[in-house]
């Protein structure tokens, strides 16, 4: 194990109250998630495109899923799950979110697709699932990483669902992005900045918001949540550690929306910095294989 996790065992009961904390959070977002224009699914019930969440290099390193059994783990309120099921997968989402995934049911049955949800900790996978229970693929990502105190755990965790040969595809927020501030303070310019920490061992970052990562209203009763920094060694090692051999690392200098007002548009519909910018990764894809 690393440091992070030797320090931060899930099984910890201050750990494990952080996480239902997280849940309740999770909880109280999904209605201001329903109801934003970043998600599009309120008033518009199964028509939003579940596509324009993944990057095209994304399903080339997929390739075809039809009649694979796939796992997105952290679904939320599954925009992404529902593009496996699309191609053909035999397609389960599993989120810590009570409501979220009452949330991705509905969604799923508005689309008319066939998607099997789960209510769990990602670290309950297990005993949720069923214990004889594999994958050919699991999925995760784009945000999911942050809210999971111990990655060697995560990754035992999800090399016990994977069949022999099964694969895992990590896409996440590359921890450079995480590092940079998000907004400039007062009287500084567009210039970006590192304002948080790249690398984890610090223990947990407390937050209290009102508002999420979206547009839409503010958040009801449960604004405060905890999140993990994992650099990108600690994501490889735990995996490495866990079996999994990594068969491919991307880094890409696109995001699916608009994290700085200066970002422009790509022509595959998604953003990044402007030419005069640095050129730096603000999310990668791993593809890793049991």
């Amino acid at each position: 194990m690393t440091e992070a996790a030797e320090q931060f065992d899930p099984r910890d009961p201050s750990v494990r109250q952080m996480m239902r904390t997280n849940e309740a959070n999770w909880d109280a977002r999904t209605p201001v998630h329903l109801a934003s224009r970043f998600y599009g699914v309120d008033g518009a019930r199964g028509d939003t495109d579940p596509d324009r969440w993944f990057a095209a290099f994304e399903w080339d390193d997929l390739g075809d899923l039809t009649q694979r059994d796939v796992l997105h783990l952290q679904c939320h309120l599954g925009t992404e799950t529902l593009a496996f099921a699309r191609r053909g997968a035999r397609t389960t989402g599993l989120d810590i979110s009570g409501a979220s995934v009452t949330a991705a049911r509905n969604l799923a049955a508005d689309a008319g697709l066939d998607v099997d949800y789960v209510r769990a900790n990602v670290y309950d996978a297990a005993d949720a699932l069923g214990e004889e229970r594999r994958f050919d693929l699991i999925y995760t990502g784009k945000g999911a990483l942050c809210y999971l105190p111990d990655l060697d755990r995560w990754a035992a965790t999800v090399a016990g669902l994977l069949q022999p040969g099964g694969r895992l595809y990590l896409v996440e927020f590359h921890p450079l992005l995480n590092s940079l501030g998000p907004k400039p303070a007062p009287g500084e310019g567009p210039e970006l900045l590192l304002r948080h920490d790249y690398l984890g061992g610090r223990g947990a970052v407390r937050r209290d918001s009102t508002y999420t990562y979206t547009d839409g209203p503010a958040v009801r009763g449960a604004t405060e949540s905890f999140e993990w920094m994992h650099g990108l060694d600690e994501v490889i090692n735990a995996l490495s550690g866990a079996g999994l051999g990594i068969t491919r690392l991307r880094e890409s200098d696109e995001l699916p929306w608009p994290r700085w007002p200066h970002m422009v548009r790509t022509p595959g519909g998604w953003w990044r910095l402007p030419d005069d910018a640095p050129r730096i990764p603000l999310l990668y894809a791993l593809l890793a294989r049991l």
